[in-house]
């Protein structure tokens, strides 16, 4: 059985991707963050060699990538992830492909891993419950909406609950490694729904990835993410 390395921490509840990005300097090359929790943590809904290869080789790929892209213009090491994978009309042409695949890959894997916690709630609370009452009626009913749009994506990509500047909730499916902050979305929650992300034990059976999934929803960092967008 796997168990936490020296650098996962414990799980974390309303730390967002771009929560603690400091001042970089073009000598700073991006990381892979820390996983927050151990391979195993998810079982028995998520597999622990499933969470292993995704992190270390697919994720970790997508970082590798990324630097490797950016060292044509080290300046862009200065920009913390989130504004170079929203910028991308900024960026040269030589890069901006490579920093849209790649960098969206690391933005939205790190994002994905801290949806996900050991010790889920069993459903929202407070302002995300209320607010996704109003806009799907019920927890249900957004559940069954947010399981339609996965099993829709044609391809690889992400399904996510994302709100807009008037506060608005929606789901929203995206190709590849695109991103909700690329269509003036803020992200809330999303899945994985490339088959590197379930299929050693689920195959090709996404809808049964996604029922499992949901056992694993770190509803509080759904609700920070929430809070932080609207306040």
């Amino acid at each position: 059985m796997l168990v936490a390395t020296k650098n996962m921490v414990k799980d974390s509840v309303i730390d967002a991707p771009h929560a603690d990005e400091k001042e970089r300097t073009i000598h700073m090359k991006f990381q892979l963050e820390p996983l927050p929790y151990a391979f195993n943590a998810l079982e028995p809904f998520l597999d622990a060699r499933t969470v292993e290869l995704h992190y270390t080789k697919h994720h970790q790929g997508y970082v590798d990538k990324l630097n490797s892209a950016l060292e044509q213009y080290p300046e862009f090491f200065a920009w913390p992830l989130e504004r170079l994978v929203s910028s991308l009309d900024q960026l040269p042409d030589a890069i901006r492909t490579a920093v849209r695949n790649q960098g969206g890959g690391h933005w939205a894997h790190t994002f994905f891993w801290k949806c996900m916690s050991s010790t889920p709630h069993q459903k929202p609370t407070g302002i995300l419950m209320q607010k996704l009452v109003d806009t799907f009626g019920s927890l249900d009913a957004f559940e069954k909406a947010f399981e339609a749009q996965t099993l829709a994506c044609f391809g690889s990509g992400w399904c996510w609950l994302v709100v807009d500047n008037e506060g608005q909730l929606s789901i929203m499916v995206t190709q590849n490694h695109d991103l909700p902050q690329q269509k003036g979305k803020k992200p809330l929650l999303v899945i994985d729904v490339w088959e590197h992300a379930y299929y050693l034990k689920f195959q090709n059976r996404r809808a049964d990835y996604r029922a499992q999934w949901w056992q694993v929803i770190n509803w509080p960092f759904v609700e920070a993410c929430l809070s932080e967008a609207i306040k």
